[in-house]
């Protein structure tokens, strides 16, 4: 539902299956922010829970919290530029279609 609302709306991309050989069970709704976007996921987050709705980061590549720092890193910055520009939108099976319509409009108007 959150892909149909927010469809055509500048500066965000609701995250999908790469392809039809995978079968996601969508229990967490992320999207990616772009420079359309004319803001940042933290910026987002504070509107949504200015508004009483909780949204999170996506979650901190590994190689960057404190405990792996002096581990070996392999990689090429896919993990933070997600980091970067994602955001974990409210979802859950207690949501109604009208929670996730009220959700996608703050979304729309932050992103104006």
């Amino acid at each position: 539902l959150y892909t149909k609302l927010l469809a055509g709306t500048p500066g965000i991309t609701v995250k999908q299956a790469p392809s039809e050989n995978f079968a996601s069970n969508f229990w967490l709704t992320c999207a990616l922010l772009d420079s359309k976007s004319h803001t940042s996921p933290a910026l987002l987050r504070e509107k949504l829970a200015s508004e009483n709705i909780e949204s999170r980061p996506l979650w901190k590549p590994m190689h960057l919290q404190p405990v792996y720092a002096k581990n070996p890193f392999y990689g090429n910055g896919t993990s933070e530029n997600l980091f970067k520009n994602g955001i974990c939108l409210p979802s859950g099976s207690g949501m109604s279609d009208d929670d996730v319509l009220r959700v996608s409009e703050v979304v729309k108007n932050a992103l104006k």
